[in-house]
């Protein structure tokens, strides 16, 4: 089933297509830089890029919404689901950006599968947006919202037990555990964002249904 007026109003899917997609682009980034470290500062140039490209797809979106009268979906759906995927991408460049400020020298072994789950859900987070469009029933996409609960849950699991070894490493380098703590918790915020996300989306599709 199709929303009324979509053809005139896909513009505003698309524009929160983009920004999902800019999410999934940058998370992907992140996880190459781990078998490249030695390009960090490289991989974060171009996760910035990305970042500054998503925030003005966000002020775009924030200008059209404001500027129709009718839109397809509820003003304030809109602006919350545009807000949350782009502190998504915000999150991760946060992530890049600070490794780099930090001139970190080489991952901790843990962090691979941390981002592997970050790409995991920022994918099924775009999956989730691109359903918009065809405006499903709750039952078409609750697999999807248990899939990202799941990888949430799991990547909760994984980031407690990387926390504990770094924060109690013997001979541990204190500096060196403040600054991996950070990039840890916004690894952590920024699939908690994800979530956030599909929240958003869920409770989209019970009303419209």
């Amino acid at each position: 089933m199709r929303l009324p007026g979509m053809s005139k109003k896909h513009i505003f899917y698309e524009l929160l297509e983009k920004q999902a997609n800019a999410a999934v682009s940058a998370a992907k980034e992140f996880y190459r830089l781990f078998n490249d470290f030695g390009n960090l500062a490289e991989y974060a140039a171009r996760i910035k890029e990305i970042e500054s490209e998503a925030d003005h797809i966000t002020h775009e979106l924030a200008r059209k919404i404001d500027s129709t009268f009718v839109t397809p979906l509820d003003k304030e759906d809109l602006h919350a689901l545009s807000g949350e995927l782009d502190d998504v991408t915000d999150r991760i460049e946060g992530c890049s950006g600070r490794m780099a400020l930090y001139q970190l020298t080489q991952p901790r072994p843990d962090m691979e599968a941390l981002v592997a789950m970050l790409v995991q859900i920022t994918e099924a987070m775009l999956e989730a947006v691109s359903s918009l469009r065809t405006r499903p029933n709750r039952d078409a996409v609750q697999g999807l919202f248990i899939r990202i609960h799941q990888i949430e849950n799991e990547h909760d699991a994984a980031f407690r037990k990387a926390l504990a070894g770094l924060l109690n490493a013997p001979d541990a380098d204190p500096i060196n555990v403040i600054k991996w703590k950070e990039i840890y918790d916004r690894i952590e915020t920024a699939v908690d964002k994800c979530e956030d996300v599909a929240n958003i989306i869920e409770s989209v599709v019970v009303k419209y249904a």
